[in-house]
């Protein structure tokens, strides 16, 4: 009895308590867009919307969807989903709005911000730490999402204290202190983001349609995010994600229980009806009613509650008969009148005739059960056998697909078919004709990818259809940073391939002394006051060194006498008459030209100086 007691628990837990709890996800989604400083941003608010959205559907437990907000009222946003991120496995923070980066630290702007000097954004913007610091208490993945790299709208207007303090276009590289922690920006650290042309930025449009994808790891996800947003914006810009996961996937949103054969839709209820059918008492039907009092196992049950209510009869009507043969017996032992004795008969005939009407019910309730369990059995096969059929079915769908995708790609290729040489059996590719090239002439070539090497950073000289020095340096240095291979001294078709397959810049942007890659651009170092750029382009502190005036060469002093002394008599006699002599000689004046005493500057020192009108 102990053990039955005890097997009972169990089933009464397993009924009783639900599945284990899920990892809890909680989101934060801001948008801001009605800057009072500033001109409005028109999507942020669309952005942060949409965004919003996509957290709902992927099932979070929490999303709080802000806009428009101040700087009082980002810090007790913040501060409250501080709080919340607590007890969450997963926290994300998702910005849409303006971003600064001063000094190497990335801030985000809340709408009342003015930022009328370089240090207002210590008192009206957040630092990027700020936000990380609100999610640090998530248990397995910290995420934010910047779609904060527009251009500055007050490098314009923002007066620095300091020369020397750096304000950069777009955001800042950031590295993360703490473990699976992300942040993903709309564009790549020194570089700005497009709002595109639809009422969604093409990077949020991206993130909504990659991140919730059932059981996509997150580094995936937003790959796909970074081929979507560059294909959109014609390659000008690039997503790019800072910090780094552990070695597991890790999706944002679960990956869905595997539908095989296997499954069923309602496996709990049925693996509870199962272990109650195994326990086969009145008290484990009782406890299955109670969980479940509706549908197809509820009815299940209720039929097994019948049977054992028929049994429980059939028991008593057995008993009540023996009770009433041993009665007769008694009476018979004991000689008793025949009254009482026909009584006893009497009895005992109803009593079993009342046991043989509880074992005819009793059967007719097991073969109700059996009829029952028998139909349960059949329509989880059916439910097995459908599942089955659909799995076979969309792997047939897949497989078609892939197959039509392949023969499409096969007729846009050139074709080839292989055939066996009987001497050597070499496969030999017999290949259609190569297409003509276009019929450009040869300067129009050179000027075609003289203009595709200035693209992609290696050339600044203008694309003025001659393949010269500077032309063939810059092909050198695509060569170089590509790892190709091109004949420099030759502007080819091949080469003008190779350089339109890069969608970005390939050679890095180099400034002359005094200057600093900014972007796309050099822009000129500002050292302030008692600073100078020294050969490493730094600001360094002292002034500048002044040239020195070099004295006049020995060897042109005596060069000017060899030729005063090489002038012909008659010559000399045309001048002036006048004689001028220095260390290295004396010579006749030269003709229209006259000798002066002058005092050099506040000097009483003076000499004869030849001066000519």
């Amino acid at each position: 009895m102990r053990a039955l007691g005890w097997f009972f628990l169990i089933l009464l837990l397993s009924l009783t308590i639900g599945p284990t709890h899920a990892e809890r996800r909680v989101a934060l989604v801001i948008g801001n867009s009605a800057y009072k400083s500033v001109p409005k941003l028109a999507n942020p608010v669309n952005d942060a919307a949409l965004v919003g959205g996509m957290f709902k559907k992927a099932g979070f437990d929490f999303v709080e969807i802000r806009t428009d907000l101040n700087i009082a009222e980002t810090r007790k946003t913040l501060r409250e989903f501080g709080l919340r991120s607590r007890d969450a496995d997963i926290a994300v923070v998702y910005y849409a709005g303006h971003g600064i980066e001063v000094d190497g630290i990335n801030y985000l702007v809340p709408t009342d911000a003015a930022l009328e000097v370089d240090t207002d954004v210590y008192d009206e913007a957040l630092p990027l730490d700020r936000i990380l610091a609100t999610i640090e208490p998530a248990k397995q993945l910290r995420l934010v999402i910047l779609d904060a790299c527009r251009d500055n709208p007050f490098a314009g207007s923002m007066k620095r204290t300091v020369a020397s303090r750096s304000i950069g276009r777009g955001l800042a590289k950031v590295e993360p202190s703490s473990p699976n922690t992300m942040i993903a920006f709309a564009a790549k650290a020194g570089s700005t983001a497009s709002d595109g042309a639809s009422k969604n930025s093409p990077f949020a449009t991206a993130v909504v349609e990659r991140l919730p994808k059932p059981g996509l790891d997150l580094r995936k996800a937003f790959g796909f995010v970074r081929d979507d947003v560059l294909k959109s914006t014609d390659y000008r810009q690039e997503p790019y994600v800072y910090g780094s996961l552990g070695g597991e996937d890790l999706p944002l949103v679960p990956a869905a229980p595997a539908m095989g054969p296997q499954a069923d839709p309602q496996e709990a209820v049925r693996r509870n009806y199962e272990l109650a059918l195994q326990l086969g008492t009145r008290d484990g039907w009782t406890v299955f009613l109670a969980q479940y009092p509706d549908g197809f196992y509820a009815g299940l049950a209720k039929g097994q509650l019948n049977k054992i209510a028929a049994e429980e009869a059939r028991a008593a009507a057995a008993d009540k008969a023996r009770q009433a043969e041993e009665e007769k017996a008694r009476l018979a032992a004991d000689r008793a009148n025949r009254a009482e004795q026909e009584k006893a008969a009497a009895a005992a005939k109803a009593a079993e005739n009342t046991r043989l009407a509880a074992e005819k019910a009793k059967r007719a309730e097991e073969t109700k059960a059996a009829e029952a369990e028998q139909r349960r059995k059949d329509a989880e096969a059916a439910v097995y056998k459908a599942l089955a059929e659909k799995q076979a079915a969309e792997a047939a769908l897949a497989d078609r697909i892939a197959k039509e995708k392949a023969a499409a790609e096969l007729t846009t290729q050139p074709a080839t078919r292989v055939t066996n040489d009987k001497n050597d059996d070499l496969k030999v590719a017999d290949l259609p004709p190569t297409p003509p090239q276009p019929s450009l002439s040869p300067q129009e070539t050179i000027k075609l990818v003289q203009s595709e090497l200035h693209r992609v950073g290696c050339l600044t000289n203008a694309s003025d259809g001659d393949w010269n020095t500077a032309s063939q340096r810059s092909l050198t240095l695509f060569n170089k940073f590509a790892g190709t291979k091109f004949d420099t001294k030759l502007a080819s078709f091949e080469v003008l391939d190779a350089i339109k397959g890069k969608p970005g810049r390939v050679c890095p942007l180099a400034c002359e002394r005094g200057f600093r890659a900014d972007g796309e651009s050099c822009v000129r170092i500002t050292c302030r006051s008692g600073y100078h750029i020294n050969s490493d382009n730094e600001c360094e502190k002292g002034q500048d060194k002044k040239p020195v005036a070099a004295r006049e060469s020995p060897k042109a002093v005596d060069d000017e006498r060899k030729q005063v002394e090489s002038v012909p008599p008659k010559q000399q006699a045309r001048s002036s008459g006048q004689m001028i002599c220095s260390s290295a000689g004396c010579r006749p004046v030269k003709p229209g030209c006259h000798v002066e005493q002058r005092k050099y500057y506040s000097t009483s020192i003076s000499a004869a100086t030849e001066v000519c009108n």
